[in-house]
């Protein structure tokens, strides 16, 4: 993949597909300790330990339409190229937690890609589940979550066709106003 955005679109349509309500990411970046870290949690149907163990090879996959799965595996082999790692804890019932780190100095890390696309593409796109977006760049953050959309829509549907772009631009001009990298 060749951006951020796109794996954490991945990692979160694994989420839906796991048939989690609520799903949290948290994407942190702090230049001057070079680290950045993708965090993404769901209440879905887990993973028992023998999946997880087995999770980032790409011949590993729940889909029943294909026999390879090359999301995690992609994310993990990026990661570790800047030094960085992927953890992965899971239980099944309970939901699963994913992070993957980065050094973003590191000239093979990606770039963040289209975020606010692809948050409120998410936001708009999926109205049954529960989602909270936080952006974190040093010590100033940014949260925007499905509930608060829901309230400041006053009863427009957030999956109706105007909301999508001024979503987007509420993400665009936050991460902005908070200098996060793009």
């Amino acid at each position: 993949m060749k951006d951020l955005s796109l794996h954490l679109l991945d990692i979160v349509q694994n989420s839906i597909a796991a048939q989690a309500s609520r799903i949290d990411v948290i994407l942190e970046v702090d230049l001057k300790f070079d680290y950045l870290a993708l965090i993404i949690s769901d209440n879905g149907k887990g993973m028992d330990a023998e999946f997880l163990q087995q999770i980032t090879s790409p011949f590993t996959t729940s889909r029943t339409t294909r026999k390879v799965g090359l999301g995690i595996p992609l994310l993990m082999q990026n990661a570790e190229r800047t030094g960085g790692n992927l953890e992965i804890t899971s239980t099944v019932g309970r939901g699963t937690t994913l992070k993957a780190t980065f050094h973003p100095n590191h000239i093979d890390c990606p770039p963040m890609g289209d975020l606010a696309g692809v948050t409120a593409q998410l936001i708009c796109s999926f109205p049954s589940v529960s989602f909270s977006f936080t952006f974190k760049n040093g010590t100033a953050e940014y949260t925007i979550t499905t509930s608060e959309l829901v309230e400041a829509l006053e009863g427009i549907p957030i999956n109706n066709t105007s909301v999508f772009p001024l979503v987007k631009q509420v993400i665009d001009s936050s991460l902005e106003e908070l200098r996060f990298p793009v």
